[in-house]
């Protein structure tokens, strides 16, 4: 899927920017799992030699414990590289519908139009708009979000 990369920045607010925004006691646990966390060195390396290649859009909502476990990640990562990171929060489960997952609005539309079934979502994009893969949740077992990231942008 193509998407255009300017349309998405004006939809979805830098990382660092969609934590800033939460309301606690969410922001809270995104904040704790942010200062407690060692980044992997070399990974970070690896990442830094690829900025302006591609754009992370993650898909996000506060209550979701693995969406504060890897968004805050996620925020380290561009912060330490300077690798975009895009985040479409707010989404909201839909409990009162048989055919769709989340209640639009106030969830964005491209959680339907980019098929996200669960939180977090993590894409990343080249800087031609095209899906290189996505994270779904957690990274890979025995990987860590910024391996991961770095064996995505590898291939």
């Amino acid at each position: 899927m193509n998407i255009d990369l300017q349309e998405i920045r004006k939809k979805t607010l830098p990382i660092s920017e969609y934590i800033e925004k939460l309301e606690q006691p969410f922001q809270e646990k995104f904040l704790d799992r942010k200062r407690m966390y060692q980044l992997d060195r070399e990974s970070l390396n690896h990442l830094r030699q690829t900025t302006g290649k591609h754009v992370i859009v993650a898909f996000s909502a506060a209550w979701c414990k693995e969406c504060a476990a890897n968004i805050a990640v996620l925020a380290l990562i561009s912060e330490a590289t300077g690798l975009e990171a895009r985040v479409f929060g707010g989404i909201k489960k839909d409990p009162l519908s048989l055919t769709r997952k989340w209640r639009i609005p106030p969830s964005p539309p491209e959680a339907e139009t980019f098929q996200i079934d669960k939180l977090p979502t993590i894409i990343v994009f080249d800087w031609k708009g095209n899906e290189v893969d996505r994270i779904i949740e957690n990274p890979r077992q025995g990987f860590t979000l910024e391996q991961e990231l770095c064996e995505i942008i590898k291939s």
